[in-house]
């Protein structure tokens, strides 16, 4: 996806892209994103019952990268089954991967297709296109996103924003203290922290909020109250 081709019914109306900041804790934000017509969640993100009233329970298309799969799975090499019953977690959605851009992950991403047609699942994986992702890698790079790659948070919204009417992005925020001074995890899950350098998360933020300033997006970036029709 992200070429002419794509299975969806265009252009979607209301989209709920969710990142997995530290932000959402405690944001009361799942309502308010499970009232989307269309929800994207990157890198198969813990959905459970303590989570939910942050971060919501629909999912129509979910990331997972590569190196998810290596190092969370065990690259699929010896069981399929932890991986196939976690993404039951969610529902009948479309699994979006990027199986091409780079050769190490081409064998995972085909592992985790298999693993999921093998078992009847009732979810579609979606590869990238390649050249999407490299034309948007440029597109930002030339706004003053650099980095040694985009975090797939940036790519999800601007599918998005190709996609949808109207785009809502949640649990975007790359700092270690919230509005009100008060700490937040780098993660709604957890505090791991990613390899320095490795992404630009302050300047994709700064062109998140220019989007924001201008109508393009609705960046939430505190508690939610309910969205009004």
């Amino acid at each position: 996806m992200g070429s002419q081709e794509t299975p969806l019914k265009l252009p979607l109306k209301r989209c709920s892209v969710v990142g997995n900041g530290g932000i959402l804790k405690k944001s009361g934000c799942g309502r308010d994103i499970d009232q989307a017509d269309f929800v994207m969640r990157s890198n198969l993100p813990p959905l459970y019952k303590e989570y939910t009233a942050d971060v919501g329970t629909k999912t129509h298309l979910v990331t997972a990268n590569p190196s998810i799969i290596e190092k969370r799975f065990q690259n699929l090499l010896w069981s399929r089954k932890v991986f196939v019953e976690s993404m039951k977690a969610y529902g009948s959605s479309y699994v979006y991967m990027s199986a091409f851009t780079m050769k190490p992950g081409t064998e995972p991403s085909l592992r985790a297709y298999h693993a999921l047609a093998d078992t009847s699942s009732n979810q579609t994986v979606l590869f990238a296109n390649p050249d999407f992702l490299k034309s948007v890698g440029k597109f930002w790079k030339r706004r003053g996103v650099h980095a040694k790659r985009l975090s797939t948070g940036l790519f999800l919204v601007s599918l998005a924003l190709g996609l949808c009417d109207e785009v809502m992005a949640y649990g975007f925020w790359p700092f270690s203290m919230d509005l009100d001074q008060q700490p937040v995890s780098h993660h709604y899950y957890d505090n791991i922290l990613p390899d320095s350098g490795f992404h630009a998360m302050p300047e994709e933020f700064l062109q998140l909020w220019n989007l924001h300033k201008t109508g393009t997006l609705h960046l939430h970036i505190g508690h939610c109250t309910e969205i009004q029709k």
